[in-house]
């Protein structure tokens, strides 16, 4: 693959945009240079014409900013070994032993170690336990914050079972990039006999493992929702106010940005339901934790005991509408149809109509059935940007350790774009399978 022809520091930049929409120079060729290589006025460009989050705002701004960097090389092993033996001389004190480092494989976005970690734990003495790094690539599939996803893994410790978060390197000070340090949770993301897919999309779990993982799932999404956010530590999250569309807006326009910034081509469906989504902005009624990714997948289990073990990849937490979790985990890509009956099942686990209604009892909150459909929207909208448009640059620019996992998940954007289309034209839900 060429690398792209660097552009100029000083290239000008268009005139200012119109009616909210940012405008690059014409031509697909002189589009492509500006996304592959972004020069300094394109970060705030994007920023002044979609307005979303702070942290977010930060994480963006550090993709484009890094972009030009070239090819992504993943650390070697060595390397990493070193540099995190220098992050944990930082954060501890005494002295510890790490043993047994090694690569783990799973996840779409990020590169993942487990070792052993031998030490003086405050208020429990000398004791091993096996740890997971969590650090980003180059450029990911889904641009986030380290720092958030720490706070909010602390925040529900005692919750709902998470990880335990040990340490954080918000910059990438001491490891290559930003990373966090978290307990290993044991288990497994799929049933046996469906490790051909990519985890979370389309699982078959068998009768017997949704009798006993589905009770845990709604009462986890819950327990989540209805958790008191406000006594904890979640410095690094913007509070959207009640009875506003800041909520909404905001995560509308983070998605926008991304679609400028990365997309390779052209895709009206994707402009007119962002048109939609904007013209349509529901208020917020009730503050809520949300994980952003809830779904199979996303969640461990010990499958011959049917317990959920812990609830992973939280870098898309917000604080916002309980709606968009709801409709994120009813997406038809991450669920399937019962083998005898036919019915969708939510996840793989458990029917629409009982996941809905078992949610509403557990949490006490109700289910607004518009603003279901606007976040049904909203999710398939950010399902096309991600895979048609993020992932396309990513595997182009050779920016993560995944291109080929990316441009396979690519290659889901036209079921994808299907639910997006069946979400504006009000089909209702799983009422056309996933191809």
């Amino acid at each position: 693959m060429s690398t792209p022809q660097q552009l100029p520091a000083d290239t000008a930049a268009p005139a200012s945009p119109k009616a909210g929409r940012l405008f690059l120079p014409a031509g697909r060729a002189q589009d492509e240079e500006l996304r592959d290589n972004p020069p300094s006025w394109l970060a705030d460009r994007v920023d002044a014409a979609f307005p979303t989050e702070d942290e977010y705002r930060r994480v963006l701004a550090r993709k484009l900013r890094r972009r030009a960097s070239g090819p992504y090389t993943v650390p070697s092993l060595s390397e990493l070994r070193t540099r995190l033996h220098d992050f944990l001389s930082a954060h501890i004190e005494g002295d510890f032993t790490v043993t047994g480092v090694r690569w783990l494989t799973g996840g779409a976005s990020k590169i993942q170690l487990a070792f052993g970690l031998t030490w003086d734990a405050p208020g429990q003495g000398r004791i091993t336990e096996p740890l997971v790094v969590r650090m980003e690539p180059a450029e990911s599939l889904n641009a986030t914050s380290r720092l958030r996803e720490f706070q909010v893994i602390r925040a529900l410790h005692g919750t709902i079972p998470v990880p335990v978060a040990r340490w954080l390197d918000p910059d990438g000070t001491w490891l290559p990039e930003p990373a966090i340090v978290y307990s290993l949770v044991r288990g497994t993301t799929k049933p046996r006999g469906d490790r051909l897919r990519v985890s979370g999309t389309g699982t078959r779990f068998p009768a017997s493992l949704r009798a006993a993982l589905a009770p845990q799932f709604v009462a986890h999404l819950a327990a989540l929702h209805t958790f008191d956010w406000r006594g904890a530590d979640l410095s690094a999250f913007t509070v959207p106010r009640v009875g506003t569309t800041e909520s909404a807006l905001w995560q509308l326009n983070r998605v926008r940005r991304v679609w400028e910034e990365d997309r390779g081509e052209d895709f009206p469906l994707v402009e007119l339901a962002a048109n939609w989504l904007e013209g349509h902005l529901p208020e917020l009624d009730v503050v809520s934790l949300l994980h952003g990714d809830f779904r199979s997948g996303n969640f461990m289990f010990d499958e011959e005991t049917g317990e959920i073990t812990g609830w992973l990849d939280w870098e898309r937490g917000y604080l916002g509408d309980r709606h968009r979790d709801l409709a994120w985990t009813m997406l038809r890509l991450f669920g399937s149809h019962d083998e005898e009956t036919g019915e969708f099942l939510v996840s793989g686990l458990v029917p629409e109509s009982r996941f809905l209604a078992e949610y509403e009892r557990l949490s006490g909150l109700p289910v607004d059935r518009t603003r279901l459909r606007w976040y049904r929207v909203l999710n398939a909208y950010q399902m096309m940007v991600s895979n048609f448009a993020t992932g396309y640059r990513v595997v182009k620019l050779g920016r993560s350790h995944q291109d080929v996992l990316l441009a396979l998940v690519e290659g889901a954007v036209y079921s994808l774009a299907q639910e997006l289309l069946d979400a504006l034209e009000e089909v209702p839900h799983g009422a056309r399978p996933m191809a």
